[in-house]
């Protein structure tokens, strides 16, 4: 059974408005030491200052004695819960007073007031708002997001070990704000000693107060914590929208250094040589960013929409590959296909995408070699394989290899000698000197980019891979009318069954 008491509620804010005042100043006082700035210092830089100011006149007309939402000191059976008010008090109150259209709109207004800490609910970490019977207090203004300040990862471990240090069932940590404590702890392990007398003290202080005033703070103070550390999952209205904040340091930079100049006249900034400069500097990086060529994203998409359209035809979730998967069925023609020496045509095909995709089949790899050596130009290949085994071979296999690679193909009298550039040679000569598996990283990407420009696209002219794609298609297509033969033989309905011969 609750009933109101207007008196208790009267003296209770008075009471609740002095101790509020000591906890700001002991606050401001901790970060002027700290070095931090005051919150009421330049709140108008902060980018959400007007949404705030409209949103704390509407609170204040919410805190009006007269025509307000009413607060009252609700007494249960054993116990007070001072200056709260209902959730459904709040609805109406806003349906009343302000420019909504019916109660969903003010609720879902009372949700965005609520994530920002002007209200919130007193048992619960989620700042939201009910349509019912659930009670919630006003924060106190000191606490209010227009002070435009940001704590620090010290203040919330005093705050929490202070949780700690009060036996109260209300004031036990929740299970992210024992990891929280945990993960702090580790921080800040070589000053937790410091941490820990600052809680203590500030808890024997809170111990001193009356007990209901000691309520009401306890919970104000959780509630900026929730809405600075919010529960996780829940959105944290703190952080500042990045246009926002890139927006609000440009006007602050060019404005503030404006009113350094002391008198504000056009003379005098027009006479300061760092005025004129900074601004010079200004519309030099405009006129750079003016004249920087921006890609469209048809561009950019152009490319990867290329490649999908190229390798969708082997895609099996796009296209049915020719020959079953063995793994699930008992055909073991892919197996077949791939040690044959007579590759698909859909193989061969392939090999034409990239020389990655040429040096990766077995096959490509034994024609692309063959056709090296006619030109001779072989020993590109030899060198370039080595490498790659190199890179996969025992440590104490490597120092051997190195010299032995050297040996064969990049000291001067070499038996198959390679072509690199100078800066590509100063480099290995450089690191034979400590030889490891990497030793010849650079010379091996050079020979690659010189085969992939030069050797790969005569390759695909010539006549070896055109004869090879052409003979590949034929022998698919025998194949495939084979495959419609065999299959007509197995349906004795099927009038591609052969009659039986007489004579």
């Amino acid at each position: 059974m609750a009933t109101n008491s207007n008196t208790a509620t009267t003296s209770s804010h008075n009471t609740f408005n002095n101790s509020n005042n000591h906890r700001a100043d002991h606050l401001t006082n901790n970060r002027l030491a700290k070095g931090t700035p005051s919150h009421g210092n330049y709140p108008e830089d902060h980018p959400n200052f007007l949404v705030y100011k409209k949103m704390e006149k509407i609170v204040e007309h919410m805190q009006n004695e007269q025509s307000g939402v009413p607060v009252r000191t609700v007494k249960s059976f054993m116990t007070k819960i001072p200056s709260v008010f209902m959730g459904s008090d709040l609805i109406q109150w806003m349906v009343r007073n302000l420019d909504v259209d019916d109660q969903t709109e003010a609720l879902h207004l009372a949700h965005l007031m609520a994530g920002h800490g002007y209200f919130f609910p007193i048992d619960d970490h989620v700042l939201t708002v009910k349509n019912d019977g659930t009670f919630y207090r006003f924060q106190t203004p000191y606490f209010w997001p227009s002070n435009c300040w940001e704590p620090e990862n010290t203040d919330y471990a005093v705050y929490l070990c202070k949780r700690t240090m009060q036996n109260k069932t209300r004031l036990e940590l929740t299970d992210y704000e024992a990891e929280n404590l945990a993960r702090l702890q580790k921080m800040f392990s070589r000053k937790w000693e410091f941490i820990f007398m600052q809680a203590e003290a500030q808890s024997k202080v809170d111990k001193k107060r009356d007990k209901l005033e000691r309520k009401v703070l306890d919970s104000q103070e959780r509630a900026f914590w929730d809405v600075h550390r919010p529960v996780p999952g829940s959105v944290n209205t703190t952080e500042m929208d990045f246009k926002k904040a890139s927006r609000s340091k440009k006007v602050t930079k060019g404005f503030s250094r404006l009113g350094s100049t002391g008198g504000g006249s056009r003379a005098k900034i027009a006479d300061d040589p760092q005025t004129v400069e900074t601004f010079t500097r200004e519309v030099e990086r405009l006129r750079q960013r003016l004249s920087r060529r921006h890609l469209k994203m048809s561009d950019i998409t152009k490319p990867h929409v290329q490649f999908f359209e190229q390798y969708a035809e082997y895609d099996p979730f796009i296209v049915p590959p020719e020959v079953a998967n063995p793994w699930i069925c008992d055909n073991i023609e892919l197996w077949e296909q791939e040690s044959s020496k007579d590759p698909s045509s859909k193989r061969v095909k392939r090999w034409a995408f990239s020389l990655r995709e040429l040096l990766k089949d077995p096959i490509g790899r034994d024609h692309f070699m063959r056709f090296l050596e006619k030109e001779v130009s072989g020993e590109n290949l030899r060198f370039w394989e080595s490498v790659q085994e190199l890179k996969r071979m025992p440590n104490k296999q490597i120092p051997t290899r190195v010299k032995e690679i050297f040996a064969e193909f990049l000291a001067p009298g070499a038996h198959s000698p390679v072509n690199i550039d100078s800066a590509a040679a100063e480099i290995t000569r450089k690191l034979m000197l400590k030889p490891n598996r990497y030793s010849f990283e650079i010379a091996a990407e050079h020979i690659y980019n010189l085969m992939g420009r030069d050797s790969y696209q005569r390759f695909l002219r010539s006549d070896v891979y055109k004869e090879l794609l052409a003979g590949a298609k034929k022998k698919s297509s025998v194949r495939g009318l084979r495959s419609v033969i065999s299959l007509g033989r197995k349906d004795p309905n099927n009038t591609l069954q052969q009659p039986p011969v007489t004579s």
